[in-house]
This record gives C-alpha cells, structure tokens and sequence, in this order.
C-alpha cells in the first residue's frame, strides 16, 4: 500500500523556511551541536514539528522528492527524527522503524528488523556532519538492508560522515566550528546544548 505523497501537497525551500521562522524554531546564541562542533546558529525541529499538520505536510513534501524509488521502510534515529520519520513512513505508506543508542552506540531494538534487501530511507530532522545517519546506515547494512537515500527537513551544510544521498527539504548554510576553536568559549559564554544525544 502506497501513502498519500503527492506533489501537490509539497512545500518548497521558502515554505520550509518561512514555517521555522514563524515557529520560532531558528534560535540565536551559544549552542554545542549533537555532533559536538559550536554554532551561534540552532535550528528546533521540535517547534515545527509539534504542529501535526505542518509536519504532515513536510513529510508528504520529503515523500513527493522521493516517489521514483523503491523504498520498503523507513528508519530514523531516536529522538530527533523520529516524529518526521514516522510521518514520511506514512506519506509513502510504509513501516517505519528507529534506532536507539546503548552504552553510546546506535543500534535497532525492540524487535525491530531489516530483512536482507529491503531498501531503506533514513530520515533525520537536521543534519550537520550527519554522524547519526552515518549510525543508522551501518546498523541498516550491517542487518543487509539497502539504503536507498537520506531525507533530512534540514541540512546544516559541511563536509557529512555518510556517502549515500542526502535528499534535504532545506539548506541551511550555518557556520559551525571545532570547541577549541570556539570565540564564545573563549570568553566564557554559557553554552546550550539543546541536542538529543545524551537521552536514554
């Protein structure tokens, strides 16, 4: 059974952009990303996506950018994605799975499985290096599950951990930088670490 992704119902690069200004979800300050570089820049998925039908609409937009593949399951990474992943499962009308971390590492639990060749999309709400996508894609092959590409509603721009395709609803050129070379650290700004990494 296919889901209800149609052109129609996507939004384009503006529209995404416009939602996270409207929704307050682009945030100014002192931030330690969940890749562990610094930003002055922090985008909140979470603001937009507590909107069920502003997230309907990405993920039907994220589904639309991918209806000439084959695509069998969707997985994302917990928690960040797994609200828009969830929801571009249903767009494309397939199951939808998600990874947690155990003792710091990514793995699918909960009797989630990956039969051997089902092509899977990944789908994270930002990406910046992309190191949990990288996770989620080794846990994804290491089941012998194909991915068929990365879907992300942001991409924060950079060099990325993963090889696979990277398939964003926005672009969002954001400087980021290593913590020794942070100027706000240098002169003691209080940092907020707002990522989901350190969740059990």
């Amino acid at each position: 059974m296919r889901g209800f992704a149609t052109d129609a119902n996507a939004m384009s690069e503006l529209d995404v952009r416009a939602a996270l200004e409207e929704a307050g979800a682009i945030l100014r300050g002192h931030f330690q990303l969940t890749s562990g570089r610094h930003s002055d820049t922090y985008v909140q998925c979470a603001r937009i996506l507590e909107d069920p039908a502003l997230t309907t609409r990405l993920a039907a937009t994220a589904a639309a950018r991918v209806a000439d593949r084959e695509i069998d399951l969707v997985a994302s990474p917990a928690v960040g994605g797994i609200v828009i992943g969830f929801a571009v499962a249903q767009a494309l009308g397939v199951k939808f799975i998600f990874s947690e971390r155990v003792e710091g590492k990514m793995q699918f639990r909960r009797s989630f499985d990956v039969p051997a060749g089902t092509r899977v999309l990944i789908v994270e709400d930002v990406v910046t290096t992309g190191g949990s996508v990288a996770e989620v894609a080794a846990c994804v092959r290491a089941c012998g599950g194909v991915v068929a590409g990365v879907v992300s509603i942001i991409d924060r721009g950079g060099e990325k951990a993963f090889s696979d395709e990277l398939i964003p609803l926005l672009r969002l050129e954001v400087e980021s930088w290593e913590p020794d070379e942070c100027s706000y650290c240098a002169c003691g700004s209080p940092i907020d670490a707002p990522g989901s990494r350190g969740l059990t």
